[in-house]
C-alpha cells in the first residue's frame, strides 16, 4: 500500500513537471496567435481581451481561471452557463469556442499552479455550491487539479448542462478519473484531445 501511494505521489510529480514545461513552450509557440485573436476580439465587440471568472479548484481553493473573452460584457457571465445560440456569444465568439481557442489563455493558469493540462474541468464557484448539494461525491473531484481537458470531455460530457443528469455524468467521470489517475491515462486523454481538435470542422 505504501509503495502504491509512493508510486502515484511519483506520477503528480511528473505530471506537474509536465505541465511546467508544456506550457511555458506553448506559450511561447503560440504568442503570435494570442497577438491576432486579441486583435480580432478587440476590434470586434467593446470589452476587455481577456475574462476573468473565479472557478473552484484543488481541493477547494478558488482562483482566477483566463480566457480570451467570447461574450458581449454581461452581468450574469459569472453565474449562467453558455447555451447554444447563447445572443450574448460574439460572431468572434463562435469561433473562439467551436474551435477552443478561448480556453488558450489557461495555459497561464496552468504555469501558475492552480490547473494541469489534463484534470477535471474547474467550475463557476455557483454552480459548485449548487451540484454539490443535489450530486453524492461532488467535492472529490477537487482531489486532482482541474485541467484545460479531461476524461469528461473526451467522453463527449462538454458544454451546457442544462439537466441534472448531463452534470451527474460528467462529475461520475471527473471522480473515475480522480480513482484511476496514471500518467498512461493523461497520454490518453491528451492524444484524444489533440485528435479532436486537429479533426474539427469549423
Amino acid at each position: 500500500m505504501a509503495a502504491s501511494k509512493q508510486l502515484l505521489e511519483m506520477q503528480k510529480v511528473i505530471k506537474r513537471i509536465f505541465d511546467i514545461i508544456f506550457s511555458l513552450i506553448a506559450i511561447v509557440a503560440l504568442l503570435p496567435l494570442w497577438l491576432v485573436v486579441g486583435v480580432w476580439i478587440a476590434v470586434s465587440s467593446p470589452g476587455g481581451v481577456f475574462f476573468r471568472q473565479r472557478r473552484t479548484g484543488y481541493r477547494g481553493r478558488e482562483f482566477d481561471l483566463l480566457k480570451f473573452r467570447s461574450m458581449y460584457v454581461n452581468k450574469n457571465a459569472d453565474s449562467e452557463q453558455a447555451t447554444k445560440g447563447d445572443p450574448r456569444i460574439t460572431r468572434v465568439g463562435q469561433i473562439l469556442r467551436k474551435s477552443s481557442l478561448d480556453e488558450l489563455p489557461q495555459l497561464l493558469n496552468v504555469l501558475k499552479g492552480d490547473m494541469s493540462i489534463i484534470g477535471p474541468r474547474p467550475h463557476m464557484l455557483a454552480h459548485t455550491e449548487y451540484y454539490s448539494r443535489l450530486i453524492p461525491g461532488y467535492m472529490r473531484r477537487h482531489e486532482m487539479r482541474p485541467g484545460l481537458t479531461g476524461y469528461a470531455q473526451i467522453l463527449g460530457y462538454r458544454g451546457a448542462t442544462p439537466r441534472l443528469e448531463d452534470m451527474e455524468r460528467r462529475v461520475r467521470a471527473d471522480i473515475e478519473y480522480v480513482d484511476r489517475f496514471s500518467l498512461w491515462l493523461d497520454l490518453k486523454i491528451f492524444a484524444v484531445t489533440l485528435w479532436k481538435m486537429l479533426t474539427l470542422k469549423l
